[in-house]
């Protein structure tokens, strides 16, 4: 049975050439800044732009944050495809790879009832020898797991923990109280704005996007929180929940944090889908991060 992983992960962004193709210098380059903040890594996720990867690339990016990662933290990656058949397929390819568990997203783009949700999991959790995190993010989905869903599936031993980025406390809360009273099952936050208080309601770790822009800053979250001092890390949480508030006033994930991270001075490219950003948007994008972080 995998340890359960705790802390902070990083929703690491896929890093691209002038030319729109994976960098791998530069994703080991942002591997080796979250490691230095105490991060662990989450690839291929919504700010790993998994949706505009072909499953080489998805496989490449793994590849490289095993190598990176080097069992030096925690790495969890993204393997959620919309049919069952190739979630299992791209699942066994990455676990080959070496990773300490995947992240299934729920199907998306068709509607489906929880017991087919329950289904598609359990097939994909009994295929796969990695353990297996649900994703629910449904409004990019359209598809939200139930907290009765999780529970009834929490009982798969190979099924260990939900990272829930619906983006609600009422969502978050609803699969911590699934959670209780199960074993080995834990509950991963997704929502920035909601990291203190996951903590402090029993999450055992955050995914993180924003960690992309403020690694420190994020981790202090959870740094000071799992040293007792959550006043610190209610105050850390602000902080965080400013950056959030003013830099998606600009933009949406994940093109705002990828933009963010460029003109930090890391080139990590362009966002692949159909967004762009006016020379106002970006200089506003420039004060915001120097406002929030160090």
């Amino acid at each position: 049975m995998m340890n359960t992983i705790t802390g902070v992960l990083t929703a690491i962004v896929t890093p691209f050439t002038a030319d729109g193709d994976y960098c791998e210098q530069a994703m080991r380059q942002q591997i080796q800044r979250q490691l230095a903040a105490g991060n662990g890594i989450f690839c291929g996720g919504t700010n790993g732009e998994f949706f505009v990867l072909n499953e080489q690339e998805k496989l490449a990016v793994t590849a490289t944050c095993v190598e990176e990662v080097a069992g030096k933290a925690p790495l969890v990656a993204h393997v959620g495809e919309i049919s069952t058949r190739e979630t299992i397929r791209l699942g066994k390819q990455v676990a080959i790879l070496g990773v300490d568990a995947v992240s299934v997203i729920t199907p998306y783009f068709v509607p489906l009832k929880q017991e087919e949700l329950i289904a598609h999991y359990e097939a994909v959790a009994d295929a796969l020898e990695v353990p297996v995190f649900l994703y629910n993010i449904p409004a990019r989905t359209g598809n939200t797991l139930q907290p009765q869903t999780v529970r009834k599936l929490a009982a798969h031993p190979n099924i260990v923990g939900i990272k829930d980025s619906a983006g609600s406390y009422e969502s978050l809360s609803g699969f911590l109280q699934a959670a209780q009273g199960t074993e080995n099952f834990s509950v991963l936050n997704g929502p920035d704005s909601l990291i203190h208080q996951g903590f402090v309601d029993g999450c055992a770790a955050c995914i993180s996007g924003l960690a992309n822009v403020a690694p420190k800053e994020i981790n202090a979250i959870w740094a000071r929180f799992n040293d007792g001092d959550i006043e610190g890390s209610r105050r850390a949480q602000e902080n965080v929940t400013g950056l959030r508030t003013d830099l998606y006033s600009v933009a949406f994930s994940p093109a705002a944090v990828k933009k963010a991270v460029a003109l930090m001075g890391y080139d990590v490219g362009e966002s692949r889908y159909a967004v762009r950003f006016s020379a106002e948007e970006e200089q506003r994008i420039r004060q915001i991060v120097n406002q929030y972080t160090r």
